[in-house]
């Protein structure tokens, strides 16, 4: 009642941003975010917790930062998130859709709220290493180092074990460190979180890529158990006349790049260019989502002469879609940082044809609707476009099956993901899987939840007990 709107740190103007990597927020005042965790209304029945998978205790924490609690705010959160400084700058926060509030005001900024809690910490010096009092004996692998890997790593290592996190890539990170841009979280709050567990007792080794560097029975003979978190990472195609052009790439062939040279690796090129860059390109981005958003804003620092979005659904309304009632994650309209930077966005819009000889000049599409379930042609409607650079960001279809999956001979469910039951144990006894992997693509929030249940099942099934925390309730855990 006393706080009425809601209110978020400004992003810093948009022709300076572009000229840099590093994030779009400016400073956000404690006391003004005070005012804004105060809106918080201590819900009867707090929907947030619902929307949230870790199961956040966020009117506790709203209401220690609204009385200037900090230190009793971080050891809230953590209480229930390894990682609030990812999850407070990628999460999507369904529980800001669930939040009671915002059935008739727009709802807290709970996001906002989480990651000045995490960021206050760091600063404060209060986020030490946490190493376990005692060591079991038993020695864990976990297969990727993305959110549900380093979450189901360190709650292991915390619980004692000797844990070891196995990465292809050259760096600790998953996704975090190659998928997401630098401009929406810069890759110290990574480091400075992995310096935290390598003091924990965590050991990371990079380059390794299990079923292929590795067998099955080299990882199965050297460790107790196994978490296979290396996420969902077979992106989805678009198999039209022209895709055999060069010049169309998977999203996660092209962001890789630009955070490598941001990371100060050497390119490949005489120009000082990454092998694949939007410089002075017409660019088309197919595929409307997050990552769509993340190689937008890559595109218009590399400096694109022009640059489209492609998405084949309708445009959302402005305000929640009736289809998503609250407490369900709100369907509408969002304005991210990359489009506020500039760009069109295209909407029912259907690419058919790739155009050009060797390379990529152009595209042939044409508007479409939604007929008795079916996107159909609206005739009338074709076009052509000019592109050098097309990006495909249309999503995961699953895990990568060759290598790794088919080494272990793990069974499959019927999206090609890996089966697994309400343990998160898969069908080779003592190997566990958590994340994408598992559940198909999703969220980090999501991630990092399977990451802490898969350790507790691990950790239950080594030593027949355990007391870490599980967001998810295993119904069936087999015994070792």
């Amino acid at each position: 009642m006393k706080y009425d709107h809601r209110e978020m740190p400004p992003r810093r103007p948009v022709d300076l941003r572009l000229q840099d990597w590093k994030e779009v927020y400016k400073d956000f005042s404690h006391e003004v975010l005070k005012e804004q965790a105060s809106r918080c209304m201590d819900c009867g029945i707090p929907f947030c917790h619902n929307g949230c998978p870790l199961g956040n205790l966020i009117p506790e924490w709203n209401d220690l930062v609204r009385n200037g609690r900090w230190h009793d705010a971080i050891e809230r959160l953590h209480a229930t998130n390894n990682f609030p400084e990812f999850t407070g700058r990628l999460c999507p926060a369904p529980c800001e859709g669930s939040c009671v509030l915002g059935i008739n005001q727009d709802p807290v900024t709970i996001k906002q709220v989480e990651v000045e809690i995490i960021d206050n910490a760091f600063s404060q010096g209060w986020v030490v290493p946490l190493p376990p009092d005692r060591l079991t004996g038993k020695a864990v692998a976990v297969v990727g180092s993305g959110p549900a890997g380093l979450a189901a790593a360190q709650q292991l290592t915390r619980a004692g074990h000797t844990v070891t996190v196995l990465e292809r890539d050259d760096r600790i990170g998953g996704l975090l460190r190659y998928g997401i841009p630098e401009f929406k979280m810069e890759k110290r709050h990574i480091d400075r979180r992995l310096d935290q567990m390598r003091a924990e007792g965590t050991k990371f080794r990079t380059g390794v890529n299990v079923g292929v560097d590795m067998t099955a029975v080299q990882l199965r003979a050297e460790f107790d158990a196994v978490v296979l978190a290396g996420g969902a990472t077979a992106g989805r195609d678009l198999p039209i006349p022209g895709r055999e052009l060069d010049g169309i790439h998977q999203a996660m062939e092209y962001l890789p790049w630009a955070n490598r040279v941001q990371l100060g690796d050497p390119v490949a090129d005489e120009h000082d260019q990454p092998p694949i860059t939007a410089k002075d390109k017409n660019v088309v981005i197919i595929g409307g989502g997050d990552t769509g958003a993340d190689c937008l804003g890559t595109a218009h620092r590399q400096g694109a002469a022009s640059v489209h979005q492609f998405e084949i659904m309708p445009r959302p309304p402005e305000t929640r879609a009736d289809s998503t009632p609250w407490p369900t994650y709100p369907l509408m309209f969002r304005v991210t940082s990359a489009h506020e930077e500039g760009g069109d966005r295209v909407y029912s819009v259907n690419t058919e044809q790739f155009l050009g000889e060797d390379s990529v000049t152009g595209l042939r599409g044409h508007e479409v609707e939604m007929r008795a379930g079916k996107f159909e042609k609206v005739d009338g409607t074709d076009f052509e476009l000019a592109a050098e650079l097309v990006l495909l960001a249309m999503g995961f279809t699953g895990p990568e099956h060759e290598g790794l999956l088919t080494n272990l001979r793990v069974e499959l469910n019927e999206r090609g993901n890996v089966a697994r039951n309400d343990a998160f144990a898969t069908s080779v006894p003592g190997v566990y899987v958590a994340g994408d992997m598992g559940r198909g693509q999703s969220l980090i929030v999501w991630a990092i939840a399977e990451g802490r249940a898969a350790a507790a099942a691990v950790d239950r099934y080594l030593m027949g007990r355990t007391a870490l925390p599980s967001p998810i309730k295993p119904t069936e855990v087999p015994q070792r």
